[in-house]
């Protein structure tokens, strides 16, 4: 869906906003204001109408919602340096029907449905408290301020399965010691990995695993996993899609230029039309105003259709964004308040809390799969597969050279297998593109303790967030298959590349970013 900005100018006291806004694939930010500015204790609240279509929450079975990841960026007025926006804990107002959970860094926050129920969420006077003073503004200041909203699903506190017990293809799965039957995680206490014992986790004694990423331990070395490494067991919210090409836009139109050199393929201060990161493989993403070098950051817009009129309907906003390397990724997630994913994490997300594997299964939870044989309405927002049996994207099937547009699958009609979804109501986690995840296959990616971005890059635009795996990669890895592999690796379970370190841009990697639930 097309990026709406409302631009609104309101005197407020003295302190002067120029609001713009952002979105999501399926959200609407509305009737956006300043009200309420307190300069005794140096706050303003941030109003906004929210809604988004086909909503849930329940209480059964899957026990999880949606919600919407609201964030925002300032900048003072006449610079080109944007800044976090820090909300308070509490003092927010949640419309009727809605909960608003602030984490404690500020960062931003969570708007759900507060009792069960599927549908459109319709809700307005959202309200947002904003410590400006915390954040070093002074009462008069001159601002502009940017509100964005993300796609998230809560992933339920609880015990999950890791690996599937297949005896067909291997691509070292997970599994209870040497046995090849699932291993169930019950806790975030510290695992032993591989060596064999009872109660350790194996990984089919590496049999299937590229050379390039193979774990560092097997059914007689062993490695421990830490107390301190998400393994999933705790709660955390996961984005509802793969980062789009309208999201990745917003980002870069966000960083200075010496950022963007970082974050793109080419010159910020190329010519008008040249692609920031490829013009294939249905990547769209243009530089729509040069900038000037060292000073001046670029404008970056969606031209998927190529034909110089940028921000049309048909330019692709939510294609996933493709081209991305590891640190594109890690800095998009950063700059939003999220963090990277664990590959157990990512079997969870697919697999469900306590559900048995299926062996061979994908991620809407069997082996039964349709790939996209074309595009129907391509770039549009209701871009499809055009055969309506279609539930992924790979490189067994013909006709489609990229990823589809993030959620094409879902329509009225369809079920989780029909989808494409997981258990927990997330799309295109296998297929489409690559899901990068953090490894448990190494040093460094056992390193990770989840900490969360805090919206600020280094200034050469790299996150920065202790203890994420590198700019190098090396401790992130692969899951989920991408559009050109077969099906083998599209299986929750495989874990072919689940160490394998690529830095560089491909047209099949992509992702998307988690956050630990407050």
């Amino acid at each position: 869906m097309k990026t709406r900005k409302f631009k609104i100018i309101l005197f407020l006291i003295a302190f002067f906003f120029y609001l713009i806004v952002t979105k999501a694939n399926n959200v609407n930010l509305s009737n956006v204001s300043i009200t309420g500015q307190n300069v005794a204790s140096h706050f303003t609240m941030i109003q906004a109408d929210i809604s988004w279509d086909n909503s849930w929450r329940t209480s059964t079975l899957e026990n999880n919602w949606d919600a919407i990841w609201l964030f925002a960026k300032y900048r003072l007025k006449y610079t080109n340096v944007w800044h976090h926006v820090t909300f308070n804990t509490g003092g927010h107002t949640a419309p009727s029907g809605s909960v608003i959970t602030a984490p404690t860094d500020g960062k931003g926050v969570f708007i759900y449905k507060s009792s069960n129920g599927i549908g459109t969420n319709t809700w307005a006077g959202a309200q947002l408290r904003w410590n400006y003073g915390v954040d070093g503004l002074l009462d008069t200041n001159l601002v502009e301020v940017c509100l964005y909203a993300i796609e998230m699903v809560y992933i339920p506190q609880g015990s999950f399965y890791l690996g599937d017990g297949s005896t067909g293809v291997l691509q070292a799965q997970f599994a209870a010691d040497v046995s090849g039957v699932p291993f169930l995680l019950s806790s975030e206490a510290a695992i032993t990995l591989g060596g064999g014992s009872s109660g350790s986790l194996g990984n089919t004694n590496l049999d299937g695993m590229d050379n390039a990423g193979l774990d560092d331990f097997d059914d007689v070395a062993f490695m421990s996993l830490p107390l301190s490494f998400p393994k999933g067991f705790n709660a955390f919210y996961m984005m509802k899609y793969e980062i789009t090409q309208e999201q990745y836009v917003e980002f870069l139109n966000k960083l200075t230029y010496t950022q963007q050199v970082s974050r793109t393929a080419v010159a910020p201060n190329s010519a008008i039309g040249t692609g920031a990161l490829s013009n294939t493989k249905r990547n769209g993403i243009d530089i729509f105003t040069p900038g000037i070098n060292a000073t001046t950051p670029a404008v970056y817009a969606c031209n998927y259709n190529g034909n110089g009129m940028y921000n049309e309907a048909g330019d692709g906003h939510n294609i996933p964004c493709n081209f991305l390397s590891w640190a594109d990724l890690a800095a998009y997630l950063d700059w939003a308040g999220l963090r990277p994913f664990t590959e157990f994490e990512y079997e969870k997300t697919c697999r469900g809390i306590n559900i048995t594997p299926v062996p061979d299964e994908y991620a809407w939870g069997n082996t039964t799969i349709a790939g996209a044989s074309g595009i129907s309405n391509a770039g549009f927002t209701n871009e499809l597969a055009s055969n309506a049996s279609g539930n992924v994207v790979y490189s067994d099937t013909s006709g489609v050279q990229g990823p589809l547009r993030v959620g094409c699958f879902a329509k009225s009609t369809t079920n989780r297998q029909t989808s494409g979804a997981t258990y927990y109501g997330i799309m295109e986690m296998s297929g489409n593109v690559w899901e990068k995840a953090v490894t448990a296959a190494n040093p460094t990616g056992r390193a990770f303790t989840g900490l969360q971005g805090d919206g600020v890059l280094s200034a050469a635009g790299n996150a920065n967030t202790a203890n994420w795996p590198p700019s190098n990669a090396v401790g992130s890895g692969l899951r989920g298959g991408g559009y050109e592999v077969n099906s083998v690796s599209l299986r929750i379970s495989a874990r072919e590349f689940a160490g394998w370190a690529d830095p560089i841009r491909l047209r099949t990697y992509g992702g998307r970013g988690a956050r630990t639930a407050p």
